[in-house]
């Protein structure tokens, strides 16, 4: 990929009836690239790089933050970036079959927020993964790094967490989407002497990494959802009103 200057100065020198192969030499152009350039100097649409709003010439947040927050909850939980062709990577988010809306709702999340506001899915046994690939996601999830999550510190970028706490309901229904879930519990209590059967809902969040579990509670906090820690790597949401908000902002997976 060479820049317009690069073509400019390449085809002014071939105007002063300098040989193709000098000017290679000088310019570092490929002599091939040269001729083409004779007939078309502007790159072909899918040659052209993709801008990022995080390494670009004004580093700034993604256009669509709600999206981002999102994708970022459903990254943390179920995804991974990968290397690719070149100097590409993919970023795959696994999604159950049983949830279509889910899948659905991921792919939006990757398009809105991938630099080509493309997405595809790759069907496994029992999961679809949805998959971007774009030489930038290393930059918008600066997370990745070798090993597993929980092996690892997660600490969210100040430019992150700037975007969790503007749209923290899309950051906490990104985790749920991945790595949570909305149940129905029962129980036995004694009405007017006999024993009835009682249920009530219950989310659950489970994950492994401490700093993940950290983002969420704290983010829990922060809309002021009640919550209690069953062990290590499961927190349970079981209060009415708590269980009311997250009704209202986040909802059963479908």
């Amino acid at each position: 990929m060479y820049d317009m200057g690069t073509r400019k100065r390449a085809l002014a020198l071939v105007a002063q009836g300098r040989s193709l192969n000098s000017v290679s030499q000088e310019t570092g152009a490929s002599r091939s690239a040269i001729r083409s350039w004779q007939s078309r100097i502007e790159p072909l649409p899918r040659m052209k790089r993709t801008p990022c709003s995080r390494c670009g010439p004004t580093t700034e947040s993604p256009s669509n933050t709600a999206a981002y927050s999102y994708l970022l909850g459903l990254y943390l939980g179920d995804g991974c970036i990968s290397p690719g062709i070149r100097a590409g990577s993919f970023l795959r988010i696994a999604c159950a079959n049983a949830w279509p809306g889910l899948i659905e709702a991921c792919a939006t999340a990757v398009e809105a927020i991938n630099p080509s506001k493309k997405s595809n899915r790759v069907h496994a046994v029992g999961y679809v993964s949805v998959v971007g690939y774009s030489q930038h996601w290393p930059c918008l999830f600066p997370q990745h790094g070798p090993g597993k999550k929980h092996e690892r510190p997660i600490v969210l970028e100040p430019w992150q967490q700037e975007i969790v706490d503007a749209h923290p309901w899309e950051f906490i229904r990104g985790l749920i989407h991945s790595d949570g879930c909305r149940i129905t519990n029962w129980t036995t209590r004694l009405v007017g002497g006999e024993r009835k059967r009682y249920e009530y809902p219950r989310y659950f969040f489970t994950n492994k990494s401490p700093d993940i579990i950290q983002l969420f509670t704290d983010t829990l906090d922060a809309v002021g959802v009640s919550w209690k820690r069953a062990n290590s790597c499961n927190i349970s949401i079981a209060r009415r009103a708590s269980v009311a908000l997250m009704d209202t902002h986040v909802g059963p997976k479908y």
